[in-house]
């Protein structure tokens, strides 16, 4: 706004001791300090108000919602991907392989690469499970999240 340097300060000193006069410029000086104090406050204390009649608080709390639900939406969509992958390759196996009882291929001559392609299977079965709990957790979180807005919302909407 304004630019005053050092040479500025010094003129306005010797201006404010040569038109006031050095008896009554410490008097002055205090009784300016003492206004712009009060004028900060008040600044303050309007731009207190005007935050709180627009609800800036509100407005932060709903951004810091809106970023975590954003977080919870994209691990959600990675999950179900990965989900979604799994899902086609275990139906792959199971197109292309009649043997699914791994109990069974201990008692028969089935060649390692099958009984290998079996366990594989078996596994993606249990990796497939622990994706949909996981899944699950994350609607749940994010079942809370939204009630917590909405309560938020009506506390701050009742105050």
């Amino acid at each position: 706004m304004f630019d005053v340097g050092f040479p500025e300060l010094l003129l306005v000193s010797i201006v404010a001791l040569l038109v006031i006069g050095p008896e009554r410029l410490p008097e002055t000086v205090r009784t300016i300090m003492v206004w712009l104090g009060k004028i900060k406050r008040s600044f303050a204390n309007i731009k207190t108000e005007i935050e709180q009649e627009i609800g800036v608080d509100e407005i932060r709390q709903q951004i810091h919602n809106d970023s975590i639900m954003k977080d919870l939406d994209e691990g959600r969509e990675k999950i179900q991907s990965v989900f979604e992958d799994m899902q086609q390759d275990v139906d792959a196996l199971r197109n292309t392989d009649s043997l699914r009882n791994t109990d069974s291929l201990r008692n028969t001559n089935v060649s390692p690469a099958t009984k290998g392609e079996v366990l594989k299977e078996k596994k993606e079965n249990e990796d497939r499970k622990h994706l949909k709990t996981d899944l699950d957790l994350i609607e749940a979180e994010k079942t809370i999240s939204k009630q917590n807005v909405s309560e938020n919302t009506q506390a701050s909407e009742n105050n």
